[in-house]
């Protein structure tokens, strides 16, 4: 019985699996730059984008090395970034300055003011881009009327009315509470949305008002009416771009290119720009290059480079964090096995990790890691922990006790009876652990779109952006079938490493 057992140890097999993840890993990071260009990031909505690639566009027409990080995420992580160095300059609004990153700050300060407050931390800001893009509230033009409601303060005698906020509006310091407690709104029906779908939620009735820029081009679009703040809540947002100081040095061309832009743009040409990107469908690079007046650099090599660019950065995510969590999750799950009290513990707290919210775990990785690949991979490699100890553990206990006895009445020597005896009756269990951990990961890697990792998530987030399907599809249909690829992939190596004797067995 025994011979059937010692074919393809488990141990040669995991190694083998884990190098090759290594390695593949290893071969698909990016070789790292002679001299950092210039980083500019966004945040993950449409003016965002097109001001990030105003700056670009202007650095390379003066012969400025650059890079613009499109949809990064949320002010939170654009400005985190900033700080920690990991983008050199993002758009930004004076009210988001004032009322949710400079605490302290009046409500009305001017610019100088913030450029004061500002420089301690090693960041400048450039005079306003020459518009205010305001938060407001809306609601379809043909239900205000026939409710009578022109004000915010209106909405009062509406208590049943249902309200859809994106997301960072909910919980801003400018956003919701604060225009809850200033109008003292009754409503209780409450949900946040993206802010791009908020609009397809108003319009189709699913909810009666959202909140606006005052600059969305699918404010005519969607025929909403703007709700006049008639106590004065919301700030003037006026459109600036924030820099680390020490451009001033490194790049002081960029710097000028920015400055320059100050002025420029007013809130009709801005609301043109969203609605042309927005509406027509027009890249954000064609758009900012004839707003300059300057021939737009061709970035878009089409869908198949995209594709296997994105595969590339993919692939990278799941096979390192998939390798490293492999190196450290069985000896875990052995440990755990052999001792019970321990490993409870052990388990336990990998399964802590896995409650954690996904975005909220690549958002803690950034002060640590910056952003980019490697706060990614260190998100997914803890994601990948629990599934593998805990198969791990699983397979080993599950041990019957009577192929124990005969090992160790053969007198082999613990070392000898785990290598050649319990992980290869365990393989199956482990291999259901680490399976399941790559096809979570496929999954989970796409919101690392959102640090700037790429991945099959950057189509996906761009394109409920555009509300584009073909572009959302672009990233969900190969990350699905990564997932069965993998799975897939996974299944043969289970058959190659399982003894056949083991395989006679399941199948009887």
């Amino acid at each position: 019985m025994m011979r059937c057992l010692l074919p393809a140890p488990m141990l040669l097999g995991v190694c083998l699996l884990l190098g090759a993840c290594l390695l593949l890993g290893a071969c698909l990071l990016p070789a790292s730059a002679q001299a950092a260009p210039v980083r500019i990031g966004s945040k993950q909505f449409t003016e965002s984008v097109i001001l990030g690639e105003l700056a670009l566009a202007g650095a390379r027409e003066a012969g400025i090395d650059a890079v613009h990080r499109r949809e990064l995420g949320g002010t939170s992580i654009l400005w985190r970034a900033l700080l920690e160095g990991e983008i050199d300059a993002y758009p930004e609004y004076t009210g988001t300055l004032t009322q949710e990153l400079l605490k302290g700050v009046p409500a009305n300060a001017d610019i100088a003011t913030l450029r004061a407050r500002l420089k301690p931390l090693g960041i400048g800001i450039t005079d306003s881009l020459g518009f205010s893009d305001t938060y407001a509230i809306g609601m379809r033009d043909d239900e205000a009327a026939r409710l009578g409601i022109k004000d915010i303060s209106d909405l009062l005698r509406h208590p049943d009315l249902r309200f859809g906020f994106s997301n960072e509006f909910m919980d801003r310091g400018d956003g919701w509470p604060g225009l809850r407690r200033r109008y003292g709104l009754p409503q209780t029906n409450v949900s946040g949305l993206d802010h791009t779908l908020s609009y397809r939620a108003v319009a189709s009735g699913a909810v009666d008002a959202i909140d606006l820029y005052s600059t969305d081009a699918e404010i005519p679009y969607y025929h909403l009416r703007t709700l006049r703040d008639d106590r004065r809540y919301f700030p003037r947002y006026e459109a600036v771009y924030l820099y680390r100081l020490a451009l001033e040095q490194r790049a002081p061309a960029f710097v000028g290119v920015l400055h320059k832009l100050t002025g420029s743009i007013d809130e009709e040409a801005m609301r043109a720009m969203n609605a042309r990107v927005k509406l027509r469908g027009v890249s954000e690079n064609v758009v900012a290059a004839d707003f300059l007046g300057i021939h737009a650099d061709g970035h878009d090599g089409g869908l198949w480079p995209h594709l296997l660019q994105r595969s590339a950065e993919h692939v990278k995510l799941v096979a390192i964090s998939l390798g490293l969590a492999m190196l450290l999750a069985i000896p875990l799950g052995i440990l755990a096995a052999r001792l019970r009290r321990l490993g409870q513990w052990v388990i336990g707290l990998t399964g802590v990790l896995q409650t954690v919210p996904s975005l909220a775990m690549f958002v803690f990785m950034i002060p640590l890691l910056g952003i980019g690949t490697w706060p990614a991979i260190a998100a997914l490699f803890l994601y990948s922990l629990l599934p593998i100890v805990r198969n791990t553990h699983a397979g080993l206990v599950g041990i019957a006790p009577e192929l124990r006895e005969s090992a160790a009445a053969l007198g082999l020597p613990p070392g000898v009876r785990l290598r050649r005896v319990e992980l290869p009756l365990a393989m199956r269990s482990i291999l259901a652990g680490i399976k399941t951990a790559a096809v979570i990961n496929v999954g989970t890697a796409t919101l690392a779109a959102l640090i700037g990792a790429g991945g099959y998530g950057q189509p996906i987030l761009t394109g409920i952006r555009l509300d584009d399907v073909g572009l959302i599809l672009q990233g969900a249909i190969p990350a699905a079938m990564l997932a069965l690829l993998v799975q897939g992939l996974f299944e043969l190596v289970e058959r190659w490493l399982t003894p056949r004797g083991l395989r006679l067995e399941a199948r009887q």
